[in-house]
């Protein structure tokens, strides 16, 4: 199977560039299932039920999030009509569930999303708490389990790599909006440290420059708008997973604004 994963939508720029590039991408690569992280999606920050069915109408399966989950508290009411996971490590009362299953292609499948510590909301232990889930999933009988780390910090998605990589299909690595050049597949398990963003690249992670700026030269902040007109890029990572959930290859696609796309081979650790 094939499985595509796009990093953080940030608002209508990212959304344009699916609605533009996706289902020629999926097609053109053969893609049986495609996930994206929602968290950003809606003018920077959070999700909208209108933005949801526009994402799922332009082929993506399911949606993860991050700590902007719940910036929208209309996704409340979300979580048990669309295929949208939040991290998993959120208090157990938190709504919302933080595992995907699915049967793709005669294969169960499962997603899951995890936030680090690191400059993130309270959450729990995502280690300890990600070795008890996949050794669950084990027993049911799960191989191919894709997780998004949801993370500031490097070392935080580094470590889950080398905690999980005999364990997992894929660890794939968002938050930050910059994409890391680090696609890898290590003992059968696809890694990136970071896709990186759909949006506005000529920003700062997707945003207006101007309230960042201000607010390093200066000490204050405001509030972060996603400009309606910018230059835009597309990131995409693309995996194909066998029969027992190792992954046997992987890509990064870029696409900067209408351009020919850009595809990149990960390394193969043998």
């Amino acid at each position: 199977m094939k499985i595509g994963f796009i990093g953080d939508i940030v608002g209508k720029p990212g959304r344009l560039m699916l609605k533009r590039h996706l289902k020629r991408l999926q097609q053109e690569h053969f893609i049986d299932f495609t996930i994206a992280n929602y968290e950003n999606a809606s003018h920077g920050f959070g999700l909208t039920e209108k933005n949801c069915v526009e994402l799922l109408g332009y082929g993506i399966d399911m949606m993860t999030g991050g700590n902007h989950s719940f910036d929208k508290k209309e996704i409340l009411q979300l979580f048990d009509t669309y295929p949208l996971i939040r991290p998993i490590n959120y208090p157990k009362e938190t709504p919302g569930n933080g595992l995907f299953k699915t049967t793709l292609l005669g294969h169960d499948l499962a997603v899951i999303n995890l936030m680090g510590h690191y400059t993130m909301p309270m959450v729990d232990n995502p280690f300890t708490m990600i070795k008890e889930q996949v050794s669950t999933l084990k027993e049911e009988g799960y191989r191919h389990i894709v997780i998004d780390m949801h993370a500031e910090a490097t070392s935080e998605k580094h470590v889950l790599l080398h905690l999980l990589k005999a364990e997992v299909s894929a660890i794939l690595g968002t938050h930050t909006h910059v994409a890391t050049d680090d696609l890898q597949v290590v003992e059968g398990c696809c890694y990136v440290t970071d896709v990186g963003l759909t949006g506005c690249r000529d920003g700062v992670i997707g945003m207006e420059a101007e309230v960042p700026i201000k607010r390093f030269l200066t000490g204050l902040g405001g509030h972060f708008d996603v400009p309606n007109d910018c230059k835009s890029l597309l990131q995409m990572i693309v995996f194909e997973l066998d029969n027992e959930g190792y992954c046997i290859g992987a890509e990064k696609i870029k696409i900067y604004d209408d351009q020919p796309k850009i595809v990149t081979k990960a390394w193969m650790e043998l």
